[in-house]
């Protein structure tokens, strides 16, 4: 049965993937992110890479060092990786070539084009790699104000295969009703999830087998976010995780 919040939760739907932003750079986990943006799409892709010539990780990456560079092999690597993502989308509302941090040039866009989506590869770094050295999906879990999808490559066409993680909260029921939508519009089978005790391992495990999992988010952003279900999940799954926002 569908609750209230669920029919308040299903007008909107539709919005969040209205506008997408996407995140590229020459790996194969953007060009997947490209092409999963493409088939979640109900309006304009934009397309973004990012090149930062002047700054170089030193170690670990734990600081970043002034470095003088050539910039022309970084453009014109962003310059590939931007005709790499263009091979995968049928239609491209925009493209942005950008001189800056990726993470903060995606956060720059997503108001500057109303982006209810942004979407990025998974490097495979994980949740402790990814906090020390600010990689892009982590810096967009913690930051970005919009719904953000970490794309995986799906063990099938995506996404055939989805499950939503379930709990009693408002959050829960928009990304329900999100689930709900895609699983009606692309044929896919739906777990609805639910385990409150266990919830980040329980999803991460449900979601061995799909193609994207789903979750909600409660809107915290920076500090407040880490370690919240939806960021855990984010990092720890092996396939795509939508955090609907």
């Amino acid at each position: 049965m569908i609750t209230t919040i669920e029919q308040g939760a299903e007008a909107a739907t539709q919005s969040i993937f209205r506008h997408i932003l996407v995140g590229v750079d020459e790996s194969p986990e953007s060009l997947e992110a490209a092409r999963q943006a493409a088939a979640l799409a109900a309006g304009p892709v934009t397309l973004l890479a990012a090149y930062n010539p002047t700054y170089a990780v030193s170690g670990a990456g734990m600081a970043p060092v002034a470095a003088l560079y050539d910039e022309a092999p970084f453009l014109e690597k962003a310059e590939h990786a931007l005709e790499q993502a263009r091979r995968e989308l049928p239609a491209v509302a925009a493209e942005r070539l950008v001189k800056g941090r990726a993470w903060e040039e995606l956060l720059d866009e997503i108001p500057r084009s109303d982006t209810t989506l942004v979407a990025v590869g998974s490097h495979g770094a994980g949740r402790v790699r990814g906090i020390v050295i600010g990689s892009t999906a982590t810096e967009l879990i913690h930051k970005a104000p919009c719904s953000v999808l970490i794309a995986r490559k799906p063990l099938k066409q995506f996404p055939s295969s989805i499950v939503v993680g379930l709990d009693e909260s408002e959050h829960a029921a928009r990304a329900a009703a999100v689930a709900r939508e895609l699983a009606h519009r692309f044929h896919a089978s739906l777990d609805r999830h639910e385990n409150l005790e266990r919830p980040v391992e329980s999803l991460v495990e449900a979601g061995m087998e799909a193609d994207l999992l789903v979750v909600g988010s409660r809107g915290l952003t920076g500090v407040k976010a880490l370690g919240s279900v939806s960021e855990r999940v984010a990092h720890e799954a092996k396939c795509s995780v939508l955090i609907v926002r």
